[in-house]
């Protein structure tokens, strides 16, 4: 996993909770690089869960809470931190489409290595996208978190509902069933 994704966490951790929690956290996840991490490294994605337990932990809200208010977060920052992959979207259902044809390529440009769940979209009626979340890593929370993000970000009355699908071949899947209030 990305280190992006572990700075962003602790960004998080530290803007909304202090600096105290995120010492605390790193203590008690025991990571084997104290914490230190660097925006372009790549790092077990198992150390971003040890983080996520501490922080439950420490917190007692629950740990798909935390990652769907981590997704919502990290959206928000990837939009700040990438304007050019949004500057000709003016909707949801467009900007997620785009994911694996579009963004993902350009993730790839710039992290070759980068191990990136697969998005696949359908519309199957007006007003209504599905997604299909597959990932060997099973964060099925943190990208219902980044549709939620996507959703503010473009102010829509957009309804989600998620179903956690078989696992296949050890890949984690999920569809999401989005709909806007005219479907």
């Amino acid at each position: 996993m990305k280190g992006v994704v572990f700075t962003e966490f602790m960004e998080l951790v530290e803007s909304r909770m202090g600096l105290d929690m995120l010492d605390r956290i790193i203590g008690e996840a025991d990571l084997p690089n104290d914490g230190a991490y660097t925006s372009v490294g790549t790092y077990d994605h198992a150390e971003l869960v040890r983080l996520v337990t501490a922080l439950s932990n420490a917190t007692g809200l629950t740990i798909p809470d935390l990652i769907l208010m981590f997704g919502e977060h990290l959206f928000v920052r990837f939009s700040v931190g990438y304007p050019a992959l949004f500057a000709d979207v003016s909707n949801s259902f467009d900007f997620l489409e785009r994911i694996d044809g579009v963004i993902h390529v350009e993730v790839r440009k710039l992290y070759p290595d980068a191990e990136l769940p697969s998005l696949s979209t359908t519309r199957p009626a007006p007003g209504v996208l599905e997604l299909i979340y597959s990932s060997p890593r099973g964060f099925a929370d943190l990208a219902e978190g980044l549709i939620k993000g996507c959703i503010k970000h473009f102010g829509e009355p957009i309804t989600i509902t998620r179903t956690n699908l078989e696992q296949e071949g050890g890949v984690h899947r999920a569809r999401f069933y989005l709909a806007t209030a005219q479907a």
